[in-house]
């Protein structure tokens, strides 16, 4: 009988891990560089992104640390919506 529950959660499982999800993931990445198209940022597989910023009115360095947000799982609407600020530490 234990074979069987094996065989049912592991069908389960290989089910689960092949479907796609579509969802909004926000992520932490650093600023690499800036060109005339956007910022160079790595994304959450660790190739670099040329992608815009949503927030008006900023300018971001290079080292900056941003939250980068993917929109339903596509990599070509990513785009920076937020600006981490650096954490003072407490003595």
């Amino acid at each position: 009988m234990l074979n069987i529950s094996d065989e049912i959660l592991k069908a389960i499982k290989y089910a689960v891990e092949r479907k796609k999800i579509y969802c909004d993931r926000t992520y932490k990445s650093a600023i690499k560089g800036i060109t005339p198209k956007g910022y160079v940022v790595l994304d959450d597989t660790g190739n670099d992104r040329t992608v815009q910023c949503c927030i008006p009115n900023i300018e971001l360095k290079v080292g900056q640390y941003v939250w980068l947000k993917e929109p339903m799982g596509k990599l070509n609407d990513l785009h920076i919506c937020g600006v981490i600020e650096k954490t003072r530490k407490v003595r």
